[in-house]
């Protein structure tokens, strides 16, 4: 892992501000959304790809119940 070196401090609700070029360089937006895990002792923090519930496939995704889905799967399902 790289250290950018640079330091933010958690504000009083929990809050942390991403600096700019870090935003640049990952390519995130205001308002994109963004994934956060634990990975051993490690708290990570990675855009968002929406992918379909059952394979795992970001193409063709048709949204249901809050659930993404992609078409082959959902072709798949139809041939049941």
């Amino acid at each position: 892992m790289k250290s950018t070196g640079i330091i933010r401090k958690v504000d009083d609700l929990g809050r942390i501000v991403l600096p700019i070029e870090l935003r640049r360089t990952l390519d995130i937006a205001e308002r994109d959304e963004l994934e956060i895990y634990m990975e051993n002792d490690r708290i990570v923090l990675q855009k968002y790809e929406p992918a379909c519930i059952f394979c795992g496939s970001s193409r063709g995704l048709i949204t249901y119940e809050r659930k993404n889905v992609c078409q082959d799967c959902v072709k798949k399902m139809t041939e049941i």
